[in-house]
């Protein structure tokens, strides 16, 4: 079972555009720490509405 490619897309770009990190570092990112990063960029920004 692969992990499904427009999420992927979603959460590199989702990533990158808060945190400016590379989408080749965001791609190393075992897939529970990028998981985790959108989490928490979540999180932020629900607190900053």
């Amino acid at each position: 079972m692969s992990y499904p490619s427009d999420t992927l897309y979603e959460e590199v770009a989702f990533i990158a555009y808060h945190f400016h990190w590379s989408q080749d570092d965001i791609l190393n990112l075992e897939h529970s720490y990028r998981q985790r990063w959108v989490t928490e960029i979540n999180k932020i920004n629900e607190k900053l509405i």
